[in-house]
């Protein structure tokens, strides 16, 4: 990880914030399972700062069997118990139930077409759309596509799934690259 390089400047000079960055945001995903790692941390991250999910995202990884689906599903009353105790996570009951509803939808949706993977990515033709921003404050909070795809979610069932996190969730997975233009990542995803 290289100090000197031009990113985004919403990274700041936090390691962990710049490793993200330089790593993991806006690299195309189709892996299932990463999917899902990916709208689980953005729902909880909804009305905090990604920082705060980003420190806390092992703690994440551990309550919630590495991010399994299908574990999540079955998550019974003593599981979300236990979850709602654990200070290591975000502990919103309301998020906390959101992630097993949204497991099981996430299923229904993996039935229909195969994957989630093939699902979310036919919103964009199977290609990342590449924007071109000169600053981090260029990026929209919303756009059309993320009002799409989080309409076609909230009717498939998955809750905490607003315009905004979805926006975040499809910049995060690379479907969308929001790298600003001088940004070293911009060409390389």
């Amino acid at each position: 990880m290289n100090p000197e390089k031009v990113r985004c400047e919403w990274c700041g000079t936090d390691p962990l914030y710049m490793k993200y960055h330089d790593e993991e945001w806006g690299v195309p995903v189709k892996d299932d399972r990463t999917l899902f790692e990916f709208l689980l941390l953005e729902t909880f991250q909804a009305g905090l700062s990604w920082i705060t999910i980003l420190l806390k995202r092992e703690n994440f990884r551990e309550a919630f069997d590495g991010f399994n689906y299908k574990k999540i599903a079955e998550y019974n009353q003593s599981k979300i118990d236990s979850l709602l105790q654990n200070e290591g996570i975000i502990r919103n009951k309301l998020k906390v139930h959101s992630a097993i509803t949204n497991a099981q939808a996430f299923m229904e949706i993996q039935k229909e077409f195969g994957s989630f993977s093939y699902y979310i990515w036919r919103f964009v033709d199977n290609k990342p759309l590449k924007n071109t921003l000169k600053s981090h404050e260029d990026a929209p909070a919303t756009t059309v596509l993320s009002d799409a795809v989080s309409k076609d979610l909230k009717k498939r069932g998955f809750k905490f799934v607003g315009s905004t996190v979805v926006y975040a969730h499809l910049q995060a997975t690379g479907m969308v690259n929001d790298h600003i233009e001088s940004c070293f990542r911009y060409h390389e995803v």
